[in-house]
């Protein structure tokens, strides 16, 4: 299995020569517009995509089937619904499933709990995106797990750390975790996705599993960036295990 973060949450899942594009936010820096409840004034993404568009549209082709989480514009952008081929196969929860036809692709691979999928085993996953009003306002999120034969790799989504976190942990055994860091939050209530004192307890919890970190520096309600996750990390003796991932980095998931 292959990784590359293109940037924030949107992933490139290789896995034997199948490509997973996982939560695609395509548009150009800016092209989002300011985040709402926040104090923030920046236009989203924060930055460009780390390729050009000639290079987004070569990829886009070689593209098997796209998996998305939720339907939050930083990984599920307008961009993302006009660039892609309508008749690709689309990943996703029944919970957005309905929303996603109502966009014109017509390809739309429901996964309750677990599928077989190109002998690729694809399991959906909860997450919990913030607390108490601001969590319920967030609506409902997951995760997914891919996995062939042996090998498995968990992407949490945008969630905190919780007990059912732990349990999705138990359960699956990934040797691979993907988790959102950043520590997004609003103008109140607390973050949204996990902070480093989440990725730790990650890490921690799973101590046989590689954790790596995305959904950095490209949105602008995130509070820590890459170097505080690292340093913290650092801090933590978990630099041979828990990596940041810059955009645009392609990784080879070892198992």
């Amino acid at each position: 299995m292959k990784l590359q973060l293109w940037r924030n949450a949107t992933l490139l899942l290789n896995i034997d020569g199948i490509s997973i594009l996982v939560d695609p936010m395509l548009g150009e820096k800016g092209s989002m517009g300011k985040i709402p409840m926040t104090d923030s004034e920046l236009l989203n993404p924060l930055v460009d995509l780390p390729f050009s568009k000639k290079e987004l549209n070569k990829k886009l082709e070689g593209i098997d089937a796209v998996a998305v989480t939720h339907l939050h514009p930083d990984h599920w952008d307008t961009e993302a619904i006009e660039l892609l081929d309508k008749n690709i196969p689309i990943i996703c929860s029944n919970v957005i499933a309905d929303h996603i036809a109502e966009q014109g692709f017509t390809n739309i691979i429901t996964v309750n709990h677990t599928l077989q999928w190109k002998n690729i085993e694809i399991s959906t996953t909860k997450g919990q995106h913030g607390t108490g009003e601001i969590g319920e306002k967030m609506g409902i999120v997951n995760g997914f797990v891919f996995k062939k034969e042996n090998q498995s790799v968990y992407i949490a989504g945008d969630t905190i750390w919780y007990d059912e976190i732990a349990q999705e942990i138990d359960k699956h055994k990934p040797q691979h975790i993907i988790v959102a860091g950043g520590a997004a939050t609003f103008s109140v209530g607390d973050p949204i996705i996990m902070t480093s004192e989440d990725i730790i307890k990650v890490c921690k919890y799973a101590p046989e599993s590689t954790v790596w970190v995305t959904h950095l520096e490209s949105v602008s309600h995130c509070r820590e960036d890459r170097q505080f996750i690292q340093a913290k990390i650092n801090e933590n003796g978990l630099e041979k295990r828990c990596f940041v991932l810059n955009d645009g980095e392609e990784v080879d998931l070892h198992f």
